[in-house]
This record gives structure tokens, C-alpha cells and sequence, in this order.
């Protein structure tokens, strides 16, 4: 199978937006075994499995993750680009991986694995699951939207439940109140006046506020904002970011912390592109695998949006990249 579309569109296809993606796994499972790989499912409890195709013992594990995000949209093929849900994140990285698995068994070698993992866009469950049963192994290669870089490093992320309570009154007589939407625009501007330190291999930091809401009719003064604060961090200020958030805490104000992810660095090898994204993924949850690549196909630019595709050409760099990291990797262990 050194190029079938057919598989490609055939995975694109099936909608496996995050909690659904069973149906997925379950055409996985009988789609791609080729006679000499053992298929393995690992439930992770919530309804999802990850998947675990083996090629002899594995020391190096291929692995991206089955879920998508909403919402789903079907897949066209137009010249050289794929568009569709998954195309580039991360359907395009499983197809890849799985004909560089083929092609790798073509040439005699094994000691490797296709790791599928579920709820990778919703908190990594799966990768949480699988770190808690399954011993892991010498090298891991995760597969996103790189633009076929190796990542050298990449930021951390820090998520936060934040409700703003004020008093309401009518809006006529703002004085016998207090308004919660003030209160939360001295939030923003307080923070916004931050001064975060610049980290020299990451840059720097940045958040965003989502899930915003503020119930109540407009004569009144509302009396609660709520909110969530997603920070993406560096080396620089991952530990900084809580302490600061418990410097906004308040009478007005209740802060819930709900973790994350730490900056993390990975193994890059000789002759191949390296960056530094600002992107989350399974793999600071991989924590028994003793070295993490992260590389694939496509950008992270299109990623998550309508546009959202990834190119032929991309695809079969990546597979040649896959091939050559496992044969480097094989001979520095030799």
C-alpha cells in the first residue's frame, strides 16, 4: 500500500469528533491489521478504546491520536489537497504512520507499533489511560500538524474556572449595586498589565478567555460574570502563572485551577527542520516512554478550522520521515 487513497477517504469518512470516535477505533481495528501485526484495544472508560498495532516487540512506537474536533465535515479530494475533518489533524498523521509501518515491514525490519489514542483533543484521556496500564517503551514519535518539523520544544498550558460576583440593582441606580462586568473588566485590564517574562526559546506567553457568560437582563446590574482562562506557558513562567492567578483572587472573585500541561522538550535527530510550537498533545501524558518525537504532516494553521486540509505532497514527505527517524533510531540503539 504505498499510496491507497481509497484508505484515506474511506477514514475521513467517519465523523470521529472527541466522544465519538468508537466507531472509528472499530473500523480501525478491522481495516488495517495486514496479516503481521498483533491488534490490540485498551478501554479507556469512558466509552473510547485505544488501539495498538504491533509489529514484533515494539521499541519504537508510531502514535497520534483517533478523535477529531467538532464539527465534522466531509472529505474532497481536489488535485493534490485533502480537505475534510481530520484531514490534517490527525487522520492525516494515522494514515501516514500506517504506511510508514507497511512500508517498513516490506523491508524486512520490525520492533515497532501504530499507537492510536482517544479524547486527545479534550484532555488527552486516552494517553492518560494508556500511561497508567501499559509499561511503555524507549521511543515514542507523535504525530501533529508540524509542517513535517521536528518540535524541539513546546509550550505548556494552564486552564481556570473564574466567577465574578457582584451585586445586582437596577441599572438606573448603579450606586445600590455592583456590577460584576466592571469587576470583570478591571479583571482583563489587570491582567493585561501583567508582565510576563519572555522566554527565550518559547517567546511568550499567552491566553485567551472563553465559555464567557453573564446572565441577566440589560436594565439590570448583572451580579455574576463567569469564565474560563486557558494560558499557553513557557520554561520562563509555567510556575509564575498560578502564583499570579492567586494574586487575582478576591472577595469578588473565585479562581478554580484545573491544570495542565508543563513546556516540554523533545529529541530531535541530524537532517531534519526543527521549531517550536505553541500547541498542546498527548505527549507530555506519555510520561513512560523514555524519549518523545513530535512531528507530521500539514499546519496547525488549519487545523480546528472550515479550511481545514492538508496536501498529498505533505503526506508522503511525512511517511519518508517516519521511515528514516525509525531507521535512525534503530541504529543509535545499535
Amino acid at each position: 500500500m504505498e499510496n491507497d487513497m481509497d484508505l484515506f477517504l474511506e477514514m475521513l469518512n467517519i465523523d470521529s469528533t472527541s466522544s465519538e470516535e468508537r466507531r472509528f477505533s472499530e473500523f480501525l481495528k478491522g481495516r488495517l491489521p495486514d496479516g503481521r501485526c498483533r491488534t490490540e484495544s485498551f478501554e479507556v472508560g469512558d466509552g473510547t478504546e485505544n488501539l495498538l498495532f504491533s509489529w514484533g516487540r515494539p521499541g519504537v512506537f508510531f502514535c497520534t491520536h483517533l478523535d477529531t474536533v467538532p464539527p465534522y465535515f466531509a472529505p474532497h479530494l481536489s488535485g493534490d489537497i485533502m480537505t475534510g475533518r481530520g484531514s490534517c489533524d490527525a487522520k492525516g498523521q494515522i494514515y501516514s504512520m500506517y504506511r510508514a509501518c507497511l512500508r517498513l515491514a516490506d523491508e524486512g525490519y520490525d520492533g515497532f507499533g501504530l499507537l492510536l489514542l482517544s479524547g486527545e483533543e479534550t484532555g488527552s484521556h486516552g494517553a492518560r489511560s494508556f500511561s497508567r496500564t501499559h509499561p511503555g517503551g524507549k521511543y515514542v514519535i507523535v504525530g501533529e500538524p508540524t509542517d513535517n518539523c521536528m518540535v524541539s520544544a513546546s509550550k505548556g498550558t494552564k486552564s481556570y474556572g473564574v466567577t465574578i460576583r457582584g451585586k445586582s440593582a437596577h441599572s438606573g441606580y448603579p450606586r445600590y449595586g455592583i456590577s460584576a462586568v466592571e469587576l470583570f473588566v478591571d479583571f482583563v485590564n489587570r491582567l493585561r498589565n501583567t508582565d510576563f517574562p519572555s522566554d527565550p526559546e518559547l517567546g511568550d506567553t499567552v491566553y485567551n478567555i472563553g465559555c464567557l457568560e453573564s446572565p441577566g437582563p440589560q436594565n439590570v446590574l448583572s451580579d455574576r460574570v463567569s469564565f474560563r482562562l486557558y494560558f499557553r506557558t513557557t520554561f520562563a513562567s509555567d510556575a509564575l502563572v498560578q502564583e499570579i492567578m492567586d494574586g487575582f483572587r478576591n472577595s469578588f472573585t473565585e479562581i478554580t485551577a484545573f491544570g495542565g500541561d508543563s513546556p516540554s522538550k523533545y529529541l530531535t535527530l541530524p537532517g531534519f527542520a526543527v521549531k517550536t510550537v505553541a500547541f498542546g498533545s498527548d505527549a507530555p501524558q506519555l510520561s513512560r516512554f523514555e524519549n518523545k518525537i513530535l512531528c507530521g504532516p500539514g499546519s496547525i494553521l488549519v487545523a480546528h478550522t472550515p479550511s481545514e486540509h492538508v496536501s498529498m505532497e505533505e503526506i508522503d514527505k511525512a511517511v519518508d520521515n517516519y521511515v528514516r527517524m525509525f531507521k535512525m533510531l534503530k541504529n543509535r540503539e545499535s
